[in-house]
């Protein structure tokens, strides 16, 4: 897979997981993104899409360098979809974060052309830094995998939503 072409169509966001879920083709992994300022924290779901693994966290540099890199990591584990966290305020509404998020994931869909879900993820940080902290993790090794960390609960709750709404249909 490469980069698409920055003017072709985006392909459309989604905040249904599922409606997004009845769309991707069987026994396909999907990536889980946490956006930072300065971090991407990925995470894969397996091909039965069941479980989300921490993969990895990349460096932020330019857009177009970020995209390279989710391309070369899509292409190396047959991603067939996005999972973006989505970083809304208590309310529900967008804040600055949010907004950057969505702004990187509308770029984002330009150039790659795969169906994105943006999932709410106002508590997940929180919750990888206790996960963490539980696990007796020293502050610079939490401060290194906190990114990948909340990227696998992103992952993981998508999961289980759309495995529930699957288990709902007739």
């Amino acid at each position: 897979m490469t980069a698409q072409d920055p003017d072709r169509q985006a392909q459309p966001l989604s905040e249904d997981a599922d409606l997004f879920g009845r769309v991707l083709p069987a026994g396909a992994r999907l990536l889980g993104i946490d956006v930072g300022s300065k971090t991407l924290g990925l995470a894969l779901s397996d091909v039965t899409r069941t479980i989300a693994s921490g993969l990895t966290t990349l460096k932020r540099e330019k857009f177009s360098r970020d995209v390279e890199r989710l391309v070369e990591v899509i292409a190396a584990h047959h991603v067939a979809g996005l999972v973006v966290g989505l970083p809304q305020n208590l309310d529900g509404a967008d804040g600055p974060r949010a907004q950057s998020t969505r702004a990187f994931a509308r770029n984002l869909a330009k150039r790659v052309p795969l169906p994105i879900l943006l999932w709410d993820e106002r508590f997940t940080t929180a919750a990888a830094e206790r996960v963490l902290i539980e696990a007796s993790t020293s502050r610079r090794r939490r401060a290194a995998v906190i990114d990948k960390v909340a990227a696998t609960l992103i992952l993981q709750t998508a999961l289980d939503r759309m495995n529930r709404a699957a288990r709902r249909k007739p």
